[in-house]
């Protein structure tokens, strides 16, 4: 049962560019041709704007390590690890062969640049000794990110390790990709990462590791900051690409293309494509206060809800859109304890009873559960005794 607070809000999108239908839909039919997967989203709505076998199962290589990543993020944002702490190698981190950084067995490195190491050069040693920090051991982490996976809704998809080397039962789709990257970048520190072009590990030492991104895009395509290329034989040449322009945020995806140029031809295509044809209004940023909700038997008597993400509107470019309403709705009876961060509510944005988005509010702030004494004088408060 909820109980249901309202507000009507009117956002008029006047655009005034039109690009004819057809012409759109001819370009939309020749997106990834010589890919086997791919997906075109715009982040904050995650409204699909182009999709190919989106949902087949599929080797998703280095890409694994977007869930790593998110995982390294909300450890982060829940202070159970910090930027500065300096993470130590195993064996078995330091054994892992393909991409890496060449750890040593007991080198120790800030998270800081492990998480530059697995962004910028997909090294498949620097996310196994983030998991074991994390997590204890890789198996326990890999538990983890398929929890995650499955919070987030997402069916078809299993991992079993933490950076995508070979293995079997290791699976993902170009969708659930997507919504995993959609949900990695609420943190808007990854792109520090994601989006640096070169730099150096081991800086204060006789023998600097040099960092070039394995996506080339972050230098060649104005926008691109993130996120995560992919290669082995099996899942072919991969890559997941965002970027920012007027404000918008598209999320791409390919898989299975046959070579690195094809693979970045095609993303760059599909982020042409969508920058041309869709726009969109935004309407609050991550973390914006919506309302004070009432909490029973708390140290406080209300928390702020705020919205877990950035809330927009999507688009075709030419499109007219007017007479949006927003309506607030929150669990009824709202006890403490309540966590920071803890679910409590919706903003539902809709048109004509159409609903355009619905964004998860959230606890802005822990709430404890009241004292005795605390119940006892909010009681006698109410009945005005010993004022």
């Amino acid at each position: 049962m909820r109980k249901v607070l309202s507000s009507v809000l009117s956002v008029c999108l006047i655009l005034s560019v039109w690009v004819p239908m057809a012409n759109a839909e001819e370009k939309q039919a020749k997106l990834a041709e010589e890919a086997t997967s791919a997906i075109v989203i715009e982040r904050d709505t995650g409204e699909v704007i182009f999709e190919k076998n989106s949902n087949e199962q599929l080797p998703p290589a280095s890409m694994t390590k977007i869930m790593t990543m998110l995982l390294i993020m909300e450890a982060l944002e829940k202070g159970s690890i910090k930027y500065d702490d300096m993470v130590r190698t195993s064996e078995y981190a330091a054994s892992m062969g393909g991409s890496q950084v060449f750890l040593e067995p007991g080198e120790e490195m800030s998270v800081t640049d492990m998480l530059k190491a697995i962004a910028v050069a997909s090294g498949n040693d620097a996310s196994v000794a983030m998991a074991e920090h994390i997590a204890g051991t890789e198996d326990e982490f890999v538990s983890m990110m398929n929890d995650k996976a499955k919070q987030l809704g997402l069916e078809n998809t299993n991992f079993v390790n933490v950076n995508g080397l070979p293995a079997e039962n290791h699976y993902t789709t170009s969708y659930d990709l997507a919504m995993i990257s959609k949900e990695l970048l609420k943190y808007e520190d990854i792109t520090k990462f994601t989006g640096i072009y070169e730099d150096y590990l081991r800086k204060d030492s006789d023998d600097p590791f040099w960092l070039v991104n394995t996506n080339k895009l972050v230098k060649f395509y104005p926008g691109v900051d993130g996120l995560k290329t992919g290669f082995t034989r099996e899942a072919m040449y991969c890559l997941t690409a965002t970027a920012e322009k007027d404000g918008m945020r598209i999320i791409t995806v390919i898989m299975g293309a046959p070579s690195p140029k094809e693979r970045n031809a095609q993303i760059t295509s599909m982020l042409d494509y969508a920058f041309s044809q869709y726009q969109t209004h935004k309407l609050y940023d991550r973390d914006h206060v919506m309302a004070d909700v009432k909490i029973n038997k708390g140290d406080k008597d209300q928390v702020p809800a705020v919205t877990s993400e950035s809330v927009s509107i999507l688009t075709k470019k030419g499109v007219k859109i007017d007479d949006v309403e927003e309506r607030l709705e929150f669990e009824e009876d709202l006890r403490a304890p309540i966590k920071k961060g803890e679910p409590i509510g919706k903003l539902i944005v809709e048109k004509e009873g159409e609903i355009l988005s619905e964004t998860d509010l959230l606890a802005g702030e822990d709430v404890f559960e009241a004292s005795w004494w605390k119940l006892f004088k909010r009681m006698i408060g109410k009945f005005g005794i010993g004022s």
